[in-house]
């Protein structure tokens, strides 16, 4: 999915104030399982908790515009998440069908990269597998690293001009001065949210503010795509990091990100966009 344009161009300070309800609201809802809709009276006692001026959100008992617009941003980011993202996310089996039924389709020659596991779980990186073998069909022949193993580098004039700090997991057409950069995070195979995960969130949003800091400074765009699966990892245990995750993309850390299924209904026309 891409960013709901309308918050995208949302000062610094808000995602302050999105960051700090967030955390004194909660995230999500336990008995749902849903991600919550932060009321005024909460926010109300967030801020009283924390000895925060409320004054920019509420003013004589009234909500004022920028009040207004963060609880619009909660009830979109609410309702994309558990409407829109939700339902699109896969478990392995789920996922070992949209590999195997592309494969049998498209007989791909880009490459299958197997998991991490061991023994009966040593299998094929299903979201990984469906995301190369979509890339491939749509480049047609054109030349992809679908797996960089060397940091991300931007040239000028054959020196380099920025270097990312970590490997990305595909880049379009080469993983220097790339169109396209990418990164997977698959877990079908977790039975918690760990500290492994979580940081995968964060190494994506340092990607994101070098990329952004790249664009703003040189005038240089590489588009920058996030692409996640497992129903149990995101949903089951990490609907926190998906709120984070939202909230990145709206900051413009991230050109679109792709969530379980989607990438089959978006990879087509996003690739496109490239060539």
């Amino acid at each position: 999915m891409k960013a709901n344009s309308e918050y995208l161009q949302m000062p610094r300070h808000f995602w302050a104030y999105v960051r700090t309800i967030s955390q004194g609201c909660g995230y999500t809802d336990r008995k749902t399982k849903k991600v919550k809709i932060p009321t005024i009276e909460s926010i109300i006692k967030a801020f009283d908790d924390l000895g925060l001026d409320i004054s920019e959100i509420l003013h004589n008992g009234h909500l004022t515009d920028f009040g207004t617009q963060l609880l619009g941003y909660f009830e979109y980011r609410a309702n994309v998440l558990n409407d829109y993202v939700k339902p699109r996310l896969m478990n392995k089996d789920q996922a070992q069908q949209v590999f195997e039924e592309l494969y049998s389709e498209l007989s791909p020659n880009c490459p299958l990269p197997m998991n991490k596991q061991k023994g009966e779980k040593k299998a094929n990186a299903f979201f990984t597998c469906i995301i190369n073998i979509l890339i491939e069909h749509e480049i047609n022949g054109r030349i992809c690293d679908y797996d960089p193993r060397k940091l991300t580098t931007v040239t000028n004039g054959g020196c380099p001009l920025r270097t990312l700090a970590r490997r990305v997991d595909g880049a379009y057409p080469s993983v220097v001065n790339p169109t396209a950069i990418w990164e997977i995070k698959e877990y079908y195979y977790t039975t918690t949210f760990g500290s492994r995960v979580a940081d995968g969130v964060y190494e994506t949003l340092l990607d994101g503010m070098e990329l952004s800091e790249l664009h703003e400074h040189e005038g240089i765009k590489v588009h920058h795509y996030l692409m996640i699966d497992d129903y149990f990892t995101w949903w089951e245990c990490g609907r926190s990091y998906l709120c984070r995750i939202i909230d990145m993309l709206h900051m413009g850390y991230a050109d679109e990100v792709l969530f379980g299924y989607e990438v089959v209904e978006r990879i087509p026309k996003i690739v496109n966009e490239w060539l």
